[in-house]
């Protein structure tokens, strides 16, 4: 099966990637996406970084039931930081791999109402249980899952905070010559006894 792009005219995501729940089989589909030059640079930005030179994702989507779906899969991304230390640029590879349950509206909010009060439907059971259980469902929009939003979300949460390049070794400045003036923990003291 192949997913064709299409525009969300209600939100219009930097990378989107479309697939309708109506066209998966019983037995699940795979998808592949890679993010164009254009997307890329888009990317960038959005996230803060010099650049990204690529960004693809494999996915097998499969029916947990009619309303709900399964997107498991990896999404790889080579991209440009610039190193917290040296203030460097340097390339690293992020991959991440994916996992997430995709409902219709009313199952999302059925799902987040029992999560919120405790409890918990099991997809492979009929029961309910108490205690600790994945995320509710993310939700189905006008019936497609957007692949190409759900690899951007997954680039983001994959992104160092703090990165670092390899072989950079952070190295606190010598205090030993430092002035007890200078420290901010006397400022602080005078604050506290003005005496």
């Amino acid at each position: 099966m192949t997913a064709e792009p299409l525009p969300d005219p209600r939100a219009p995501a930097i990378f989107s990637y479309f697939v309708d729940v109506e066209e998966i089989p019983e037995g699940g589909v795979d998808v592949s996406i890679a993010a164009d030059a254009a997307t890329l640079q888009a990317l960038a930005a959005a996230d803060d970084l010099p650049g990204i030179s690529r960004l693809e994702a494999d996915f097998h989507i499969a029916p947990r039931s009619l309303r709900r779906f399964n997107v498991t899969g990896e999404m790889r991304a080579r991209v440009t930081q610039i190193c917290g230390v040296s203030l460097e640029p340097f390339e690293s590879d992020i991959v991440e791999q994916i996992d997430v349950d995709f409902a219709v509206p009313q199952d999302v909010r059925d799902s987040k109402a029992a999560h919120a009060a405790g409890y918990h439907g099991n997809p492979k059971s009929a029961g309910v249980v108490v205690g600790e259980d994945p995320d509710p469902p993310d939700t189905i929009v006008d019936g497609r899952i957007d692949l190409g939003a759900l690899a951007s979300e997954f680039l983001a949460l994959g992104l160092d905070p703090y990165p670092r390049k390899p072989g950079i070794v952070f190295e606190p400045p010598d205090n030993a010559g430092a002035d007890e003036s200078d420290s901010p923990f006397r400022a602080l003291r005078k604050l506290k006894d003005p005496s």
